[in-house]
This record gives C-alpha cells, structure tokens and sequence, in this order.
C-alpha cells in the first residue's frame, strides 16, 4: 500500500518538473527573441515616437532640400552631442558609424537617448528633443543653416511681418565680440529713446552674457512683451568697458518703405526689409513723386537684411528694362530669374545707397543694377550672403532655416566673401555736417557729377546710368 502512494507522489514530483520546464522554456522563448532585437537593433524608445516627429521631420527635409552633399555620421554625432551637453552627460557622446546604402539609420541616436535618460532620469524631453534639433542643424557646418526652438521661431516668424514688440533695431552678428550689432535704430523706437547708437554691440542681456548665443537666440532674449524692460550690456566703439541701458519694449511697427523728394528733384526711396508687400509699397511710392520725371533717384538699402527672395526680384525689376535680376546654381541645376512687372523711371539717373548692413536681397538687387549699368552704387562693401534660404515649420512648433542654393550676379558674381563692391566709396561719418547723412549727400554730389572721386567711376557708366541732365 504504501509503494503505490509513493509511486503517485513520484509521479506527481516527475509531472510538476516536467511543466515547470516546459513553462520555462516557453518563457524563455518568448524572452530570448527580444533580447536579441534589442542588441541586435535599437528602436525608438517608448513613448519618445510622438516626440521625435519633429527630428524625423527635420532631418528628412535637411536632406531633401540642403544645397551642399551632407555626411550623416557628422549629423548624427552633432546631435548625439547636442543633447549629451544639454543633460550634462558628456560620455553619451559618440561617433556613430552608420551603414552605407539606403536612408541613415537612427539607432545610435536612440541608444544616446536611452543612456541619457539613464544617467539623468529627470531630462525634460522637450528641451532634450531642441537640444538634438539644435545639434543637428549645427553639425551641416553652415551659419545660416539652424533650428529654432517654438518660442524663437514665432518671434523671428513675427519679425518677417513687419510688426513685433522688441526695442526697435536692425541687426547682425559681430565677429569682434561674437554678440549681436545694431545695424540700423529705428527712427521714434524703444532703441532710440534709451539711446542706442547703430554700431553698438549687444554682449548682456539681463546681466548674463550671449556672446556665445546664436544671433536668433540672442533675438529671442531681447525681444518680449510689450510695456516690459529689457537691461542690455553694451560694447560702444570707442568706448571702455560695458555700458548698460534699460530698455522698454513696445510693439514695433517697421515700415517697408519710405520715400519723400529732395531738393533739385531727386527722388528717395528707403527699403527697410523685403517683405511680401514692399514691392507694390515702392511702386506706389514712385508713382506718387512722379519718377519719371524726376532728375535723380536714390535707393537706399542701408541697414537692410534683406528678406523675400521674390520680392527682392519685384524691386530690382521696377528699374530694369530687360535681362535678368540673378542667376540661382543648386547642385544639380542653374535657373535665371528674369525681369518681371512694370518698369518705371527706367531712364532716370540712378544711385543705391549701401553699406555692411545690407545683406543677401539687398545685395541682389544692388548686384543686379551695377551688373547692367543701371545704378551707381555709393557706400560700404556690403554683407556679403550669397545663399538662399527656406523656413519649413516643424510639428513641434519650433521651426529650421535651410540653405537651398546660392545666388550669383546676372553677370555671375558671388557676393559670399566680399559683398558688394561700391562704385564710389564712402565710410559713414556720424557726426559729419552737423549731424547730416554723408553718404546721402556723396549719393546727391554723385548723381549731379559734383562728387570728386566718382568722376572716373561716372564717366565709365555715362552710357548706362548717366548723370543728372535735362
């Protein structure tokens, strides 16, 4: 009696041994084959696919429209390193190695993502998510190629149209001081009032230095709510150490042009930007003076840092009575852009005004009136940004600026490293005759044939341009 309920016991032990293992083993099966696709191929982490549209976005549309080959090791390292400064894990940085043929894989920027949040589990991912962006763009090694955060894109999208609420200046990028130089003050601006001076440099803002900042990033900071102060360091020529000064910002209406008749009847026009309505704004304007029957006229683009590529070719074409305006080169194509619309007061004598403010479309349309002898061109060397950009928005709500190809003179000059050179050279004088605009008035002696260095430069376009007559 007693063998048979130790048999049964056995067989009980034998049967529990035998399901345990088969239980394992089925466990086993499921677990090894993830095991596997996680060594073998990193994913996108959970919950991070929704976030990381953006970056998939971007990446995508860089390698769509960029003007120049891209390496993807190089892109992927700069964001992987973008986020592991962000998050303060300087071993996340790698150089990924990437398969050849067929679309870059991502893998290593997920593993980064993943070891980060490791070493840091309280990241913020949205900010983490900039930060790559960020990394990203910079790595295409290209100044006017780059990412904006949500915040800084709305405020630079606002500035394109012609209105915003910041202190009322144009600027640019200072190679001295790597901080952000007034350009241009607006005339009865926040600027203005507290003081500012174009040439000043803006190095503090709120006491913390943005000499190391992006130039959009440095706009962002500057720029807010109107009725709101903003304290600025600023680096003055000629001026020892920093000097600050409270701004209050206001709502910044930017006029796109003004124009007005000066004596011995010269005609004015000044672009401030090219935005979608300057165009049909300088018409008006030249219909309203009458220009064609005028003596002189003067464009001035100084200070002005450009804007639409079409609206730059709608201003340069209101002069021209044929011929193109620029020749765009992308790697795989040349396109020239022609004339377009009405011509007005295309025999008029002509002088644009520029300095090291005027950049990219008003560079294109001061190279297109010198290249067919239908302007002399008086001032400063200009810019010198022969690129064109596009925006394209992201589904983060932030935004990317890309270089899509380059621009070229209709007689094929780039304008990338030198800018525009003057016909007739004259350096700002700030406080030359009283407080009087010394390039405006060697604008006025040039189109009467007074100005004394410009005889040379106005008897090699007397076919073209000519000087005042009648």
């Amino acid at each position: 009696m007693c063998y048979p309920l130790l048999f049964r016991a056995r067989r009980r032990s034998a049967l529990f041994v035998l399901l345990s293992a088969l239980l394992a083993a089925a466990l086993l099966a499921w677990q090894v084959p993830a095991i596997a696709l996680t060594s073998a191929q990193s994913e996108t982490p959970a919950g991070a696919e929704t976030l990381f549209t953006a970056f998939r976005e971007a990446w995508k549309l860089l390698h769509d429209n960029y003007v120049d080959p891209l390496d993807d090791s190089v892109l992927l390292s700069g964001a992987i390193a973008s986020m592991a400064r962000f998050a303060e894990t300087p071993d996340t940085a790698n150089n990924p190695a990437l398969p050849s043929g067929g679309d870059a894989d991502l893998a290593p920027l997920w593993d980064a993502w993943a070891a980060i949040h490791r070493a840091n589990p309280l990241v913020d991912d949205e900010k983490l998510l900039d930060a790559a962006l960020y990394g990203l763009m910079a790595a295409a090694g290209d100044e006017h190629t780059d990412y904006m955060d949500p915040e800084t894109y709305a405020r630079v999208s606002e500035g394109m149209s012609g209105e915003y609420e910041g202190i009322g200046a144009t600027v640019r990028t200072n190679e001295e001081y790597g901080g952000l130089e007034l350009v241009t003050i607006i005339a009865g601006s926040p600027a203005e009032a507290a003081g500012l001076r174009a040439g000043d440099v803006i190095v503090e803002v709120e006491g913390e230095d943005v000499t190391g900042l992006s130039q959009n990033e440095i706009i962002s900071l500057v720029r807010g709510p109107a009725q709101t102060q903003v304290l600025l360091g600023i680096r003055r020529p000629n001026v020892a150490g920093t000097l600050t000064f409270e701004v209050m910002r206001q709502r910044i209406s930017v006029p796109s042009v003004t124009s007005r008749v000066l004596e011995g009847e010269i005609g004015y026009i000044q672009l401030y930007g090219f935005e979608g309505d300057t165009a049909p704004e300088m018409v008006e304007a030249l219909q309203a003076m009458n220009a064609d029957t005028l003596r002189g006229l003067i464009l001035d683009l100084r200070g002005n840092p450009g804007g639409y590529l079409t609206t730059s070719i709608q201003v340069a074409s209101a002069y021209l009575e044929d011929g193109n305006v620029l020749v765009e080169r992308t790697p795989d194509r040349t396109t020239e852009y022609p004339r377009m619309g009405e011509v007005i007061a295309s025999h008029v004598p002509m002088v644009v005004l520029v300095d090291q403010g005027s950049a990219s479309a008003s560079e294109l349309v001061a190279g297109a009136l010198q290249d067919h002898h239908r302007a002399i061109v008086v001032g400063m060397p200009t810019f010198g940004k022969g690129s064109v950009q596009r925006w394209y928005a992201l589904s983060n709500g932030g935004g990317i600026r890309v270089t899509v190809s380059r621009w070229y003179t209709p007689d094929g000059r780039s304008v990338s490293e030198h800018g525009i050179q003057p016909d007739v050279v004259v350096a700002y004088e700030p406080d030359a005759g009283g407080g009087d605009d010394n390039q405006l008035a060697a604008a006025v002696a040039v189109l009467e044939g007074t100005y004394a260095t410009a005889e040379k430069t106005l008897a090699r376009k007397q076919a073209g341009a000519g000087v005042l007559g009648r």
